[in-house]
């Protein structure tokens, strides 16, 4: 019951971004297990995570919308609202990650990224913010940023993305101060390398050399970011706005 009391989140209604797979997959599951409503927003594949959470008993609907595109992020809004009456947590999860060198990627390919892990988190969490103010939700907004927005990866190099992560963070912050007095909490979370096709996809040799620069010598499961996602996503996070939580394994430290 303690732990119902500290992380349950019934009656709640938690929309993700990026939820059909990966990290986003995992945390709409946990959401749902700990009672929230899940809604998954996705260009796509909006259905496979739904099925997860519904063959586990629990409630969940997909919407679709491309993050960057305002009007499908608005009309995405209104379906939640229409099924469910209200929005309390949202995940910005949805991202995209480029590995090339500056030489290499093109400005239309930065601004790809940038648009996509950057804008859409700007384009979600503003329309979520104007319902959870016209209708008085203190609400939970939870931005996936990374490690790479504080350091910088090596032997990849993906300087788009680093420097869209950044920029969450910051706008992470930015939107905690200007939404503080009407109680609505911003923060953000910055994954290591975490075992997803993100990561995994990546040659082995890569992928070796990563593991070897991490503290604890693996990768992190995508569960381990639930405590993270649960503990901000709760009321009894009360007094936790504008901060950044890094589950790296110890990556950051060196």
């Amino acid at each position: 019951m303690y732990l119902e009391e500290l992380f349950g989140l019934k009656g709640k209604v938690a929309l993700v971004t990026g939820g059909g797979q990966g990290i986003g997959q995992v945390i709409a599951l946990g959401l749902a297990r700990a009672g929230a409503k899940v809604v998954i927003m996705n260009r796509s594949n909006v259905l496979d995570t739904v099925r997860l959470i519904q063959a586990e008993g629990g409630t969940g609907m997909g919407v679709q919308a491309d993050v960057t595109k305002e009007q499908e992020v608005d009309a995405a809004l209104e379906e939640v609202l229409a099924a469910y009456g209200s929005l309390d947590i949202v995940v910005n999860n949805a991202g995209i990650c480029m590995h090339q060198t500056t030489m290499e990627m093109t400005p239309e390919d930065f601004r790809r990224v940038i648009d996509v892990n950057l804008t859409g988190p700007f384009i979600v969490s503003r329309a979520a913010g104007r319902v959870m103010i016209a209708r008085g939700i203190r609400g939970s907004i939870i931005n996936v940023a990374s490690m790479s927005g504080s350091i910088v990866n090596i032997p990849q190099w993906q300087c788009s993305y680093n420097a869209s992560k950044a920029g969450l963070i910051h706008l992470t912050k930015s939107l905690a101060m200007e939404w503080v007095d009407n109680g609505i909490r911003v923060n953000s979370i910055s994954p290591g390398y975490i075992a997803t096709p993100m990561s995994t996809d990546n040659p082995a040799e890569l992928n070796d050399a990563f593991i070897k620069l991490i503290p604890q010598h693996r990768m992190g499961e995508a569960e381990e970011l639930m405590p993270a996602i649960l503990s901000l996503a709760t009321s009894r996070s009360g007094y936790t706005t504008g901060s950044d939580f890094i589950v790296d394994g110890g990556y950051t430290c060196l």
